[in-house]
């Protein structure tokens, strides 16, 4: 795993944060006029590469000034004509393109880079140059301003060392949450202790162990905490983190649930770094006031198969399916896979019979775990008995430049080497009246915006 992490380090380029800032304010020049930094290209990479790209970040190099980006004028221009910076994988011709978080380029925007870099990559006018962000304190939580301070919250995992050069490890220590009342979750971050920690961190996963109310879960948790390992579609997965993620807001009305004397289980991969490091990850959740609870109860489930069985020098194809007890509105998909991952999508098949790609992924990397999080008015809004279908595919042949050995049998595993087939699919539940009344809403809206009106 170390040298995936390396890779991942090394392919930062113009690398973006979890949320998007907006639309770059670029001018509209002519068709031959050279574009320039501080005019055209600085706010491109202030509202989609900043984020990572900016000193003591995640991101190799800076981008926040034309003396820092210039010198990687050609890569820069290889990295987004080819759409592999910033990190979006989704296919663009199919399924649902509405995100909250969508931190891709657009054409103009990649067609302005490009002319950029053909030019010359100049300058231009140092009055141009928009004026600098300030970008929070890496130490701060990420939605401490929005909420006011810092999470609720904190629950922190037992601290891990890593050393300097070893194979992988699978850190799986449980903590108690410390709550004596029954709480709502209205955002959730999870991230390494220290920044140094991030260099170690692939990801980590923190499952609430609790005794489920809610009869239509409970069986699924009562495993989940007897096993200590969530290998099923539990209820009791809170959050998974990975590079590319920033963490979770819920929708106004949602939220996810907590009981007294809950825990949580973690399960963090580590990847040695080049020297010895110590760490914890640290789940921070921002709480409804205690008097408070949301109309509806979110969950992040695990859909997927379980299994995977790739020969050599092929490319396998493996489906999962998870059927919707109740009417559901779906908030976000993840794909998750290993070296070998390729795509994956995700596809409803409602009870009347009517099939709907939500999402494909097209063009998988394992080096970022991209959550595609549907705007309000996009999220797949789904009938009960509705079937989640997820397919994904898998390239064990020498093409797949990530693979390390298209002569071997793969199968599932922790490992990196190994292989899994699965999305993190956060899901919000309604009952049946509740689900007329959103399904209503929404068409109503879409006629009115079909109409013209706004």
């Amino acid at each position: 795993m170390k040298t995936a992490i390396r890779q991942s380090l090394g392919v930062l380029l113009c690398a973006c944060a979890a949320v998007a800032l907006g639309p770059a304010s670029v001018s509209a020049a002519a068709e031959d006029e050279v574009p320039t930094f501080t005019k055209d290209v600085a706010p491109i990479f202030q509202a989609k590469c900043e984020a990572c790209h900016r000193p003591d970040s995640i991101a190799p190099m800076s981008l926040v000034s034309y003396q820092a980006s210039r010198p990687w004028a050609r890569s820069i221009k290889e990295r987004v004509t080819t759409r592999q910076m910033p990190p979006w994988h989704l296919d663009r011709t199919v399924g649902i393109q509405d995100f909250k978080n969508d931190r891709s380029l657009t054409d103009e925007q990649i067609d302005t880079i490009a002319r950029w870099v053909d030019g010359g990559a100049p300058r231009g006018n140092p009055e141009d140059m928009p004026a600098a962000i300030h970008w929070p304190d890496e130490a701060k939580w990420n939605f401490a301003e929005q909420f006011n301070g810092p999470p609720d919250l904190i629950v922190e995992s037992t601290p891990y060392t890593m050393a300097a050069e070893a194979t992988d490890a699978w850190w799986k220590p449980r903590g108690e949450t410390g709550l004596t009342t029954e709480r709502w979750a209205r955002a959730i971050e999870m991230r390494p202790g220290t920044v140094a920690g991030r260099k170690i961190t692939h990801h980590a996963i923190a499952r609430l162990v609790q005794e489920e109310t809610d009869p239509a879960l409970a069986a699924a948790n009562r495993a989940n905490a007897a096993n200590g390992v969530d290998r099923s579609r539990t209820a009791g997965t809170f959050m998974e983190w990975a590079v590319g993620k920033q963490g979770e807001i819920m929708r106004p009305g949602t939220g996810k649930l907590m009981l007294p004397e809950s825990e949580i289980q973690w399960d963090i991969h580590y990847s040695s770094g080049g020297e010895e490091i110590t760490d914890t990850v640290q789940l921070g959740v921002y709480l409804y006031p205690e008097d408070q609870a949301p109309e509806h109860r979110q969950v992040l489930h695990l859909m997927g198969t379980g299994g995977v069985d790739i020969p050599p020098n092929t490319v396998a194809a493996t489906q999962g399916f998870f059927p919707l007890q109740r009417a559901a509105r779906i908030e976000s998909f993840q794909p998750h896979m290993h070296l070998r991952g390729k795509a994956m999508s995700i596809e409803a098949v409602r009870p009347n019979g009517r099939r709907q790609v939500l999402s494909h992924v097209g063009d998988f990397n394992f080096n970022w775990h991209n959550s595609y999080v549907f705007t309000d008015e996009a999220a797949p809004l789904l009938p009960k008995g509705t079937l989640i279908k997820v397919t994904a595919w898998h390239d064990n042949t020498a093409a797949n430049r990530s693979n390390p050995d298209p002569n071997v049998w793969v199968g599932y595993g922790d490992r990196t080497v190994d292989e899994m087939a699965h999305a993190w699919v956060n899901v919000t539940y309604f009952e049946e009246d509740e689900y007329e009344s959103e399904l209503a809403k929404r068409e109503a809206a879409e006629s009115e915006t079909q109409g013209g009106g706004q």
